[in-house]
């Protein structure tokens, strides 16, 4: 019996080791490629920005930009505590989503988690950083992990008219959700510039790459796609900005969405709300804050600000309840979004996960994250 126990465990060892080798295996393609030594047309797109000087990409707002300040005093002391609070009370409901084609001349959305939303404008179909991974990491045995599981297979996507992206970052660039989309679907991704290098490592064609510089646009299915300034950085290992980030304009014959990827507050949103607003839906980050790193991504109060600069006239909250990225309580960002948005009336809309928006018609905040048993 006892070389029976043994060789078992051998075996379930020998098991465990052989799965860890199999994730571990792909960690250099989860890191993509260093987009300099990628081909010349793109590296030469890269070297011309205005948005890239001594080797790297930068943010060139009148406001400093601090990628992180010194940790404050007690912040061991702090993430050793109250874990509890950084995770869901209870099980997040998933609502399926609606599975009637899109409104022709309207706006509707579906927010998946975290910052995966289908936006359907005019007919049309637009699907912002889709991440259908359990772990937001270069390997699924460590890093943040799910929440909640997603409403629908990525199989199970309906055919969409265009892949938006807003930076390379894990939670928002997902390799194997990306092999899966180019295997699935036929629509085009639309990048910053030099995230085609990692497309194309992940074997996305190049005709289905479309790499943009800020302020600069593209059309797709009839849509109007504008690559804006966000307030954040890049990098997918140890080197840093060598892609660009930013956000989105997407604009059809009369409807207009504006999504912001990760950003810190900056004043440019009042200059692109004035050059392609007001925006029917805005969809704002309003997750993964601290006082340790202020200027890169936007707490709920500079989240309405924000929409309200833009001109937007119904906002969705993205970027929270899927994934731990920050040490405040887990339920924080939307108690706040939904108090600042009754004191400055603002119209908000909190879908549970799958939960499907019509702009025109949206549904009353219910608070249902603060009934969860």
């Amino acid at each position: 019996m006892a070389g029976l126990r043994t060789a078992r465990r051998i075996l379930a060892g020998g098991a465990l080791a052989a799965a860890a080798g199999w994730a571990l295996r792909g960690i250099p393609a989860e890191l993509g490629v260093r987009p300099l030594s990628s081909g010349p047309d793109r590296v030469g797109r890269m070297r011309r920005s205005p948005q890239f000087r001594g080797g790297t990409f930068f943010n060139p707002m009148p406001e400093p930009t601090s990628l992180m300040t010194t940790p404050p005093a007690g912040l061991l002391a702090e993430m050793a505590r109250n874990k509890e609070q950084r995770h869901p009370a209870g099980t997040i409901p998933l609502r399926l989503p609606p599975s009637a084609p899109p409104p022709a001349d309207g706006v509707r959305a579906v927010w998946y988690g975290h910052a995966s939303t289908l936006v359907e404008i005019e007919g049309k179909r637009v699907l912002f950083d889709p991440v259908w991974s359990n772990r937001v990491s270069p390997s699924q045995l460590a890093g943040p992990k799910r929440h909640h599981p997603l409403p629908v297979d990525l199989g199970e996507l309906p055919q969409v008219d265009a892949i938006a992206i807003s930076h390379d970052h894990y939670d928002h660039l997902d390799m194997a959700t990306v092999r899966s989309l180019t295997r699935t679907q036929k629509a085009p991704f639309l990048v910053p510039l030099g995230i085609g290098a990692h497309l194309e490592r992940w074997g996305v064609p190049l005709y289905r790459i479309i790499e943009l510089d800020w302020d600069e646009e593209a059309e797709v299915a009839g849509l109007r796609f504008v690559a804006t300034a966000a307030r954040h950085f890049s990098g997918r290992a140890f080197t840093r900005n060598d892609t660009l980030w930013g956000s989105w304009v997407v604009a059809g014959a009369t409807k207009r969405v504006f999504y912001a990827g990760d950003s810190g507050y900056f004043q440019g949103y009042r200059g692109i709300g004035a050059a392609h607003g007001p925006f029917d839906l805005t969809l704002m980050p309003i997750g993964a804050y601290s006082p340790a790193w202020p200027d890169i991504h936007m707490n709920p109060e500079e989240a309405v600000n924000a929409h309200l600069d833009l001109g937007g006239s119904l906002l969705l909250p993205v970027h929270w309840a899927t994934f731990t990225l920050a040490l405040h309580p887990w339920a924080e960002p939307v108690d706040r979004l939904w108090r600042e948005a009754k004191a400055r009336d603002v119209k908000i809309v909190v879908p549970r996960p799958g939960e499907g928006v019509d702009v025109s018609a949206a549904q009353a905040v219910d608070g249902w994250w603060e009934t969860m048993a």
